[in-house]
């Protein structure tokens, strides 16, 4: 296993009932995530989501409240071969976009990246989501007593 724990920051944007999704695809299927990436040395948090969402969905977005917090420990999970042993500690913030977004991907987007788009959050279930443990709490996010702290989920 690597020696570091990678800094990783994601978006949650929903609007109108609807979540903002990159649609990605690899040797084994296609599936989506939330917008975001790793943070580099020298950057905040806030700072890391912004660069990341507009080399991935081509805006800018502001940067609310942390919603939750996870680690992701490959060697725990089904994907530890591919992933090449690796911890991320990922932080998940609510973000709004500038009025008039329409989905793109941005200059930079991520290996595998074939498209963004909005989902319905009523149907999740049939979205290829990762992680998946999001999809019962995204449906919730107005619960206060819902956990800020996932744990290492996939």
């Amino acid at each position: 296993m690597k020696n570091h724990v990678r800094t990783s920051v994601k978006a949650v944007i929903i609007q109108n009932n609807q979540i903002l999704l990159q649609i990605k695809r690899d040797v084994l299927s296609q599936y989506a995530v939330l917008p975001g990436g790793g943070q580099h040395k020298g950057e905040t948090l806030p700072e890391a989501l912004r660069r990341e969402c507009l080399e991935e969905i081509n805006t800018d977005v502001e940067v609310g409240d942390l919603l939750f917090v996870r680690d992701y420990i490959s060697d725990h999970h089904e994907f530890a071969e591919a992933n090449g042993h690796v911890h991320e500690l990922e932080l998940l913030f609510a973000c709004s976009l500038p009025e008039g977004y329409q989905p793109q991907a941005g200059e930079d987007p991520d290996p595998g990246q074939i498209g963004v788009s909005w989902v319905p959050l009523d149907q999740l279930d049939a979205v290829n989501l990762y992680p998946r443990v999001l999809r019962h709490y995204l449906l919730h996010l107005e619960d206060p007593q819902r956990p800020i702290y996932l744990g290492d989920v996939n």
